[in-house]
């Protein structure tokens, strides 16, 4: 019986576990590597799409989900299990996947064209994913499913995302039965609309996610109640100045959670109005029914019942509308009239909200308020950082907006959130690996569990392992001085750039020289480019020239 892990290992995202044994190839999860990780991982398959008897789908997050229609396309004969609320998400995720690798493919195959070079074929397409949804089958919660005389599987709830789930796997191989449990993404405590993760208690191999192994959230967590006050207050004051409050939010999960506290703004009458709310992404608008089609004691947390039973619906109300069409998208960046557009991406990179960005960023009387994660070198993390212009489409925009955060949102576990998680296994496991956190992350919070007497590793891509060994010594986690390594690495990358920041002056001061001042456009994108960089570096060295002390 052996494990074999085939992403998300010592990178954040790409989930993907092979567990065989003599009768059956399990596939857990079969994620899309992002980012940097893509880079890494590839998009190959390390094993035959074919050999794969079952899929166990923890949720429908991308790098959960996105390779599905690849998997299929390529052969995959058998059945994908996962919650009916996944189920639903996954057919409007994975085709707004489809097309953007199509759109992409197609970009791609125009630039080749003009260079002589062949075209390029999409990951998979839109009829990939119609075929994959065929090959779906629905459980539900906390209730044994058997695959075959040999293999039985339950899903608990994960407290992640709606319809999300940790997967217990009972395995027998030559008259032993041994219990993996696949964490999934486990969910913070108290967010809006779901419950609470489930805990398990006995299982003999653990594999665990460790995406904030090395944080804690703030501990001074604001209740349910005041995070809407919250956003009343921040409402009401961008209202009262004129302005707009534009909320970057992911399409499925956060923008449904925003939607929520909205109503209970309205529910409790935190405003004497009801804020005109637009929902400007066509992903969020299919997720959101998807929400209120599944509203069942199962899924939605207690509050969230309590507004149902009162003929409330948890994420809609009369002030909302939902955009999708291009037009009245552009419409919004247009009206005089004080309103809320909440818009994807979450971290600013794609999409509708950069337009929204563009247009309302340098007005002083606007609010951009941020309700997620940004990760580093996003426009997202630049604008939270406190950067005093950025670039969009081109064009040098000043932050003078009004720039604020919503605590309290983050839709997975810190590491207290991951040992208690851990902790409530009565007994320890025979092994844990730990995944899903970076090459930094996932070593230092095994080393921490090893430390608490488990017997814990954070594998290697493509390591593989039999299931009935014990974990060799020289596997198990080596302690990284996380911060030092950071630091390293950052500090090697800037004199790197150093380099490429004389080469580029150099080019600038040719540019100066060469340029046909009579060429309007070209002489005005030069001095465009010169005046950001020079900006730049002046707000680098008045923020880090100042004395250490």
């Amino acid at each position: 019986m052996d494990i074999r892990f085939c992403g998300a290992a010592r990178h954040v995202t790409g989930s993907m576990f092979l567990l065989e044994s003599r009768d059956h190839s399990i596939l857990v999860d079969c994620g899309m590597s992002q980012g940097e990780d893509e880079k890494d991982c590839g998009t190959s398959f390390p094993f035959s799409p074919s050999s794969i008897d079952f899929v166990l789908l923890t949720h429908a997050h991308i790098d959960h989900s996105g390779r599905l229609p690849q998997l299929v396309k390529e052969g995959f004969p058998g059945t994908i299990y996962a919650t009916s609320a996944t189920m639903e998400l996954c057919s409007i995720m994975l085709l707004d996947s489809a097309h953007i690798q199509e759109s992409e493919a197609e970009w791609k195959s125009r630039k080749n064209r003009r260079s002589g070079k062949g075209d390029v074929d999409p990951l998979y397409t839109q009829e990939d994913v119609y075929e994959t949804m065929n090959h779906f089958e629905a459980v539900e919660y906390d209730r044994m499913l058997t695959l075959s005389e040999h293999l039985h599987v339950r899903f608990t709830d994960a407290g992640h995302l709606l319809g999300s789930a940790s997967i217990e796997v009972f395995l027998e191989e030559e008259g032993t039965t041994r219990k993996i449990v696949f964490s999934g993404d486990i969910g913070n405590l108290d967010q809006p609309i779901i419950k609470d993760p489930d805990y398990i208690d006995k299982a003999d191999v653990v594999v665990m996610e460790s995406t904030y192994g090395d944080r804690l959230h703030d501990k001074n967590v604001m209740s349910l109640m005041d995070r809407a006050k919250m956003l009343a207050e921040i409402t009401d004051s961008t209202f009262r100045r004129g302005g707009k409050l534009i909320i970057p939010s992911f399409a499925v999960g956060r923008t449904q959670e925003i939607l929520y506290l909205y109503r209970l703004v309205i529910d409790h009458g935190l405003l004497d109005y009801a804020p005109p709310v637009f929902l400007d992404s066509p992903l969020a608008v299919r997720a959101t029914r998807i929400f209120k089609d599944s509203i069942r004691g199962d899924y939605f947390d207690d509050e969230a019942m309590e507004l149902v039973e009162r003929g409330l619906n948890p994420v809609d109300f009369t002030s909302l509308v939902k955009t999708q069409d291009v037009e009245d998208s552009k419409a919004l960046n247009t009206r005089k009239e004080p309103c809320v557009i909440i818009s994807s991406s979450g971290m600013c990179d794609a999409g509708r909200i950069k337009h929204h960005l563009k247009h309302n960023l340098w007005r002083s009387e606007c609010t951009v308020l941020f309700v997620g994660y940004q990760a580093n070198g996003t426009l997202g993390r630049n604008i939270v950082d406190g950067a005093q212009h950025v670039t969009i489409f081109g064009e040098q925009i000043d932050v003078k907006a009004r720039i604020e955060s919503l605590p309290g949102l983050s839709g997975h576990a810190d590491r207290d959130g991951l040992e208690k998680w851990l902790h409530s296994f009565t007994r320890k496991p025979e092994k844990v690996f730990v995944v899903h956190g970076d090459e930094n992350v996932a070593p230092a919070f095994a080393q921490r569990i090893c430390d608490q007497g488990y017997a814990a590793c954070a594998p290697k891509m493509l390591d593989s392992y039999d299931l009935s060994l014990p974990l060799p010594e020289q596997q198990k986690a080596v302690y990284i001085d996380r911060n030092t390594r950071i630091l390293d690495t950052a500090c090697q990358t800037l004199d790197e750039e150093k380099d490429r920041l004389v080469r580029l002056l150099e080019r600038f001061e040719f540019a100066v020289g060469t340029v046909d001042r009579s060429d309007m456009k070209r002489c005005t994108r030069l001095v465009n480019a010169i005046s950001r960089l020079a900006q730049d570096l002046d707000d680098l060295s008045r923020k880090w020239n100042s004395d250490p002390d």
